[in-house]
C-alpha cells in the first residue's frame, strides 16, 4: 500500500539557542544528526523502507533526509528539492530569541504570533541581514516577507496535490523531510485537524510519522513509526 514518511529536521543550531529561525538558513547540532540517524535507523529496523524522497531548499532537512538515508541503506534515492516544503517564514521574529521576544512584547502577542492560524508575525524589512533576496537558491521565487500558519498551507498543499501526491498514488513510500510548520500542514490536510487545534499539534524533531493510504487514497490514522507493531 502506499506510505508516506512525515520526519521533521533534527534540532538545528537556532533551536537550541531558542531562536526563530523560519527561513534562515541554519545547521543541525550533533544531537540533531544522531536524531537524523535514529530515524533512519528505525526506518530500518521496521522495515518501512522510502522509494522516493522530497525535502526542502534549506540545510537542515537536507541533511536529515541524507543522514536518515544513509541509516537506512537508500542514500542512492533521487531526492526532489522544493522551496514549498520549507519552514514558515517568521518574518522580523527571524532570529530573535524567543524569550527577549516575549519579554518585549509581552506572552500573549508573541503566543498568537506564533500560535494563531492567520496572524502572521511582523513583515521582515528589506535589507535586513536575514533578507534572503540574494540568496541564488530563492532566484525567480517571490520570497514571502512573512507567513501566517495559514500562508504556509497555501503553499504546501498545491505542492503535494501536484508533486508528491501522484508518486504516493503510484504505489510508492515517499519520504518527506521537512519541518515543523511545513508538516503541520501536511497533517492537518491528512488528519482532517480544525483550524483551532493544529496551532498546538507539536510535530517532534526525528521522530517518523506514518500514513498509510488505501486503493481510493484514503490516508489511515497517523501513528509514529516508533510504535509500529
Amino acid at each position: 500500500m502506499p506510505t508516506l514518511i512525515l520526519v521533521r529536521h533534527g534540532q538545528s543550531q537556532w533551536n537550541l539557542e531558542n531562536r526563530f529561525t523560519g527561513w534562515w538558513d541554519v545547521d543541525l547540532t550533533e544531537k540533531g544528526v544522531a536524531e537524523a540517524k535514529a530515524a533512519g535507523a528505525l526506518m530500518a529496523e521496521k522495515g518501512v523502507l522510502p522509494t522516493a524522497a522530497f525535502t526542502s531548499f534549506q540545510t537542515r532537512a537536507i541533511k536529515t533526509l541524507n543522514l536518515a538515508l544513509e541509516e537506512a541503506g537508500r542514500l542512492w534515492l533521487p531526492v526532489t528539492k522544493d522551496w514549498r516544503l520549507n519552514e514558515r517564514h517568521y518574518g522580523g521574529l527571524t532570529g530573535l530569541n524567543k524569550q527577549e521576544t516575549r519579554d518585549k512584547h509581552g506572552d500573549d502577542q508573541v503566543h498568537i504570533w506564533r500560535r494563531s492560524f492567520d496572524v502572521p508575525p511582523p513583515e521582515m524589512e528589506s535589507g535586513s541581514e536575514y533578507d534572503l533576496t540574494k540568496d541564488p537558491r530563492y532566484a525567480g521565487i517571490d520570497i514571502p516577507n512573512t507567513e501566517s500558519l495559514k500562508l504556509t498551507i497555501e503553499r504546501v498543499l498545491p505542492y503535494w496535490e501536484s508533486d508528491v501526491l501522484p508518486v504516493l498514488a503510484s504505489g510508492e513510500t515517499v519520504i518527506i523531510s521537512a519541518h515543523g510548520n511545513s508538516l503541520r500542514a501536511l497533517v492537518k490536510h491528512l488528519s482532517g485537524i480544525s483550524d483551532d487545534d493544529i496551532t498546538g499539534l507539536e510535530i517532534p524533531t526525528g521522530q517518523p510519522i506514518i500514513y498509510e493510504f488505501d486503493d481510493a487514497m484514503q490516508p489511515g490514522e497517523r501513528f509514529y513509526l516508533k510504535d509500529m507493531k
